[in-house]
């Protein structure tokens, strides 16, 4: 079980890749209960956001803020299903600041936060995919993970920047999944003889 959001009125919702890795088909249960079937549509595995798509229209679409304007210091509020634990589709809402901006975050080999924005909202298992707004409602970041001992919160959380998910939302709108191009080059430091 993940969270994610509505990005575009006509069924198109965000998340993690994590949450619906080796997934074709997935179950989407909307704020109000009704339950939809729903298709991976494209991801970006690297970056780790998921494009989903379900069969309705004229739903309510997340307005977009900026994340480039963030600033350390300014409220951030996380909206997710941590553990798993709403079964009625409802978020859990937790409140927080932006801790810090510009994070890297190597979570494995094939996947990593380059830009992240670090959160001391509440941010839990089950919370990944879902929206990191502002206090206007609109979203500054994709929840995605946290740096803990036990698993569990601790108050160093990570989200995905809005503004990152903007530059690729056109190649996953269109169903195109994207793949990270590499060099090859490594870089080590080397003394003199």
């Amino acid at each position: 079980a993940g969270t994610g959001f509505i990005i575009h009125e006509d069924g198109l919702i965000l998340t993690n890749d994590h949450v619906v890795s080796q997934s074709r088909s997935v179950e989407v249960q909307l704020a109000s209960g009704e339950v939809y079937s729903g298709r991976v549509l494209a991801k970006d595995t690297y970056s780790d956001i998921a494009c989903i798509r379900i069969e309705a229209t004229g739903l309510h679409a997340i307005a977009l803020g900026d994340s480039d304007r963030l600033e350390v210091g300014q409220i951030a509020v996380a909206l997710g299903n941590p553990f798993g634990i709403s079964r009625d589709g409802t978020p859990t809402v937790t409140v927080g600041i932006v801790s810090a901006l510009h994070r890297i975050l190597p979570l494995s080999a094939n996947r990593q936060y380059r830009d992240a924005i670090q959160t001391d909202a509440a941010i839990n298992p089950g919370n990944s995919g879902g929206a990191l707004v502002d206090l206007e409602g609109r979203l500054i970041g994709i929840n995605g993970a946290i740096s803990s001992q036990t698993g569990a919160n601790s108050g160093v959380g990570f989200a995905i920047p809005v503004n990152f998910v903007k530059r690729i939302l056109p190649h996953l709108r269109a169903g195109r999944s994207t793949e990270p191009g590499f060099m090859g080059i490594t870089v080590r430091e080397i003394e003199r003889a």
